[in-house]
């Protein structure tokens, strides 16, 4: 008898290491007010992973993406856009008559609000201008020493710190349940995967962004990948279901977007609206206090939540903390 309640006893505690610790926590999503749209994150996780309920969703089919700037960290300023104002100082001093041509001289002039306001067109086409010809290797490097030494201009922290707390949480609640988490972003590709990993727990394998062309480059008896400075896929709006099928190869059942340029709505639509219906998540940036508040000129986002049925984040209300160095 005494050997058999030992067996139980080791058996029952491997069960226990094999549950994930998010799993196991007594409240999920502990940056997260209670309320209607919290129960609404953890009922849908709840009825996705229960066999033999209606909305359960196979493993393999458990596909969550992400927007990146407003949605898992602040955009305001959007961090390529910060990033890129370095590489315009640099390009300019290069060439002294891109100082006079726009968008180059109001970024030069250090407008803010037009790097908060630059839709992702306009910035993939400063990256073509100021990275064409450079190795992927070489943009990485920049990239890095980047995020190594900028700070965001008003809250004067590196902007890797600058994660939503709430969203830390809900993709490690996801991934806790078996759900593979993607970002599918407009910002550029190779720019996110230097920090996804280690900012988000998403491998840079796992990111989708907007790209520019690149050429396979011998350099010598050295092989490299070569940017150039045309665009190839700008993964926003319309690109972005474009950008998911061409990755992944399988509709996501789960999509965070956000309020701003109306960048995130097809992506939402195209995970809500299907055979089974999945579930978009709309961030609203309402907080001055502890964030910033900001929306949309023409409504268009809010407007295609009420339509679609998308569950909405007031970051003001449903939010007991915006960054992680808050207290909770």
């Amino acid at each position: 008898m005494e050997r058999h309640t030992r067996r139980q006893s080791v058996w029952a505690l491997t069960l226990l290491l094999a549950i994930p610790l998010q799993a196991l926590a007594a409240e999920p999503l502990p940056s997260w007010n209670d309320g209607p749209v919290k129960q609404s994150i953890i009922d849908f996780v709840t009825r996705a992973t229960t066999e033999g309920h209606p909305g359960y969703i196979p493993s393999e089919e458990r596909i969550a993406t992400f927007d990146n700037d407003g949605t898992l960290w602040q955009e305001q300023p959007v961090v390529q856009g910060a990033f890129l104002l370095e590489q315009v100082k640099a390009r300019v001093r290069e060439d002294a008559s891109l100082a006079k041509r726009q968008p180059f001289k109001a970024v030069l002039e250090g407008d803010v609000a037009l790097l908060s306001s630059m839709d992702e067109p306009q910035l993939m086409e400063l990256f073509a201008a100021t990275h064409g010809g450079k190795t992927q290797d070489e943009f990485a490097q920049e990239a890095r020493a980047f995020f190594q030494s900028a700070r965001h201009p008003k809250l004067g922290v590196p902007y890797t710190q600058l994660a939503y707390a709430p969203m830390l949480e809900l993709l490690q609640y996801l991934r806790a349940n078996g759900f593979q988490t993607w970002i599918s972003s407009g910002g550029g590709t190779d720019f996110m995967r230097v920090v996804s990993e280690d900012t988000y727990g998403i491998p840079p394998q796992q990111v989708i962004g907007s790209d520019l062309k690149e050429k396979f480059d011998e350099g010598h008896g050295h092989p490299v990948l070569r940017r150039e400075a045309r665009v190839d896929h700008i993964n926003d709006k319309a690109g972005k279901p474009v950008g998911i099928e061409q990755h992944i190869g399988r509709r996501p059942v789960f999509a965070a977007g956000n309020v701003r340029s109306g960048g995130d709505i097809q992506m939402l639509q195209y995970t809500k609206e299907q055979p089974r219906p999945g579930f978009a998540l709309l961030i609203h940036h309402d907080d001055a206090g502890r964030e910033f508040a900001y929306e949309e000129k023409n409504d268009a986002s809010l407007k295609a939540a009420r339509e679609g049925g998308w569950t909405v984040v007031s970051m003001r209300q449903d939010w007991k903390r915006v960054f992680p160095q808050e207290g909770r």
